[in-house]
């Protein structure tokens, strides 16, 4: 029955021991802290393949599949593991799982600046995915215990900034070592801050867990592992070869999507599971992760092909390059802590399908863009990007996260980083498959002059074609590099429509399935059951 308008209102029973209430702002600091050492490693790798490449003592001398390895095998790892560590969070206590990870990853980061060889350095980059994959879930589930509900979105909304700030600072902070340092040092800079961090978790960030976690589901935890894996290398691999029929490519994500079916079939007849599946069949539920996977599809996609244009066709410098993504970073980290006071007013389907229709607009105009496109237009759509995504991040977080019991946080955040990690790591590969198919096609016409045993790698990327043209001598290879540059931006261009497509999809799918405006409340009470789980200093 409806509270009257002149009463008093039921005060909601407080489920965050006030010890740990008062000091839940340091807290997220420490989260933000390790999520952003995490995220911008990711990053700050980018920068530096061309480094990485050079013969030693520059650089190691690696390939360009060696390059991509380096990349992936952090990605392999961290996706195939996210699942199984949040679960684990739940299990045994977050922070225990973010201290190891933490731990984990900055051993990662000390063995890989002192690799020695391509070979140890993808060794030493799967070590750090392991260990990543054990910080990510547990900041977002660590925030959910030691904030209340009414402030969980305002805490989501920073937690998301922090992610743009990675984003943002990676290449800068690169560009920055680079060009005073040697290549590992992107590597060794992650070990003081994992340090302080280490530090800083101890003494701050509570421990936290699902008091009735129930008996352990091993077959669960096996299928996802195994189908996440072959799914994200199926992915990768289409990427690589630029071909998604190839046969070790269909046996990988074929079998990844069998092994996840029957993850789903077992989850659901399990007496046990490790994840609740039902919760698939709220529509709003189901809609936020599909939004997650969406936007970050679209959006890695078109981060790794504006790398390219910006250094490659336009002349700039790794630092330079950096510099030019701060206005997405920093409408992430205006905006999204203030994504829930729009949502507040005009409701989250409305917030994140017009935060959808910003992304496509700022990723089609990609399509206009030519080598002569200002400076300052190239900022703007960034901004525009990074404006689009802090209204939508944060709401749909937010929508998985409370859709979950508070004790069951860590696999909300799994499922939540688990579906942004494929979509980013799929945006990757099928954009980049687009991409390369689209400028080999334009620039084989332009290969005569090449030498014809180097005329297939030549036609590879604009980087292997440059790399040519440079070998050919100012004067011959000057039609080759303004054929490379023209056959790019074409390519560009289909790929950012197709980026463009996709983020107009999922102004669809928030469209339809996410709720609207909250109705008006007069001071119901928010919760009024006793905590569901303990929290310990």
């Amino acid at each position: 029955m409806p509270i009257p308008s002149g009463a008093p209102a039921t005060p909601a029973v407080p489920r965050v021991p006030e010890a740990i209430h008062r000091r839940r702002w340091w807290i997220l600091t420490v989260l933000m802290f390790s999520l952003l050492i995490v995220v911008l490693d990711n990053s700050i790798l980018n920068v530096a393949v061309k480094t990485i490449a050079s013969p030693a003592p520059t650089g190691i001398g690696a390939t360009q599949s060696e390059l991509e390895w380096a990349i992936n095998s952090y990605t392999l790892v961290f996706a195939g593991l996210l699942f199984t560590a949040g679960l684990l969070g739940d299990r045994i206590g977050r922070k225990k799982v973010l201290l190891a990870g933490i731990l984990v990853f900055g051993l990662g980061s000390a063995l890989a600046a002192f690799s020695a060889s391509p070979g140890e350095l993808i060794t030493w980059r799967a070590l750090m995915g392991f260990g990543a994959a054990f910080v990510m879930p547990a900041t977002l589930a660590v925030l959910m215990n030691v904030f209340e509900r009414d402030e969980q979105p305002k805490a989501i909304g920073i937690w998301a900034g922090s992610v743009g700030l990675g984003i943002a600072i990676g290449p800068i902070t690169g560009g920055l070592l680079l060009e005073h340092f040697w290549w590992g040092s992107i590597f060794l800079v992650n070990v003081p801050v994992v340090v302080i961090a280490l530090i800083a978790m101890a003494i701050l960030v509570p421990d936290s867990r699902d008091p009735n976690p129930g008996k352990v589901d091993p077959l669960g935890v096996a299928l996802s592992i195994v189908g996440l894996v072959l799914l994200v290398y199926g992915i990768i691999r289409g990427g690589e070869l630029a071909d998604f029929t190839d046969t070790t490519v269909l046996l990988a994500i074929v079998g990844g999507l069998l092994v996840l079916a029957g993850f789903v079939w077992h989850e659901k007849r399990s007496s046990h599971p490790a994840i609740d599946i039902t919760y698939f069949r709220k529509p709003a539920f189901s809609a936020a992760v599909a939004a997650i996977a969406l936007v970050f599809f679209a959006l890695m996609g078109v981060t790794f092909f504006s790398a390219f244009y910006l250094q490659s066709v336009r002349g700039y410098t790794a630092l330079e390059s950096g510099l030019l993504i701060v206005p997405l970073a920093a409408a992430q980290m205006v905006f999204a802590p203030r994504a829930r006071l729009v949502v507040d007013r005009f409701g989250a389907r409305a917030v994140c399908t017009a935060g959808m229709l910003l992304v496509a607009a700022g990723l089609a105009s990609f399509a206009l863009f030519d080598a002569g496109t200002p400076v300052w237009v190239m900022c703007l759509v960034f901004f525009v990007q990074g404006t689009g995504m802090a209204h939508i991040m944060p709401p749909v977080t937010v929508a998985v996260m409370q859709a979950l019991p508070r004790e069951k946080a860590g696999s909300g955040s799994a499922i939540n980083n688990t579906f942004r990690q494929v979509g980013g790591t799929l945006g990757i590969a099928v954009l980049g498959s687009v991409l390369s198919t689209v400028y080999r096609g334009d620039i084989e016409g332009h290969l005569g002059a090449v030498p014809a045993r180097v005329r297939d790698v030549a036609g590879e990327s604009i980087e292997a074609t440059l790399g040519v043209a440079e070998k050919l001598g100012p004067v011959a290879g000057k039609p080759l590099v303004a054929a490379a540059n023209d056959a790019f931006i074409s390519a560009m261009h289909v790929t950012a429509l197709g980026s463009a497509a996709v983020a107009l999809i999922g102004a669809v799918v928030v469209g339809l399935f996410l709720p609207g405006r909250p109705p008006a409340t007069t001071g119901a009470p928010e919760e009024t059951r006793p905590p569901a789980e303990q929290l310990t200093r």
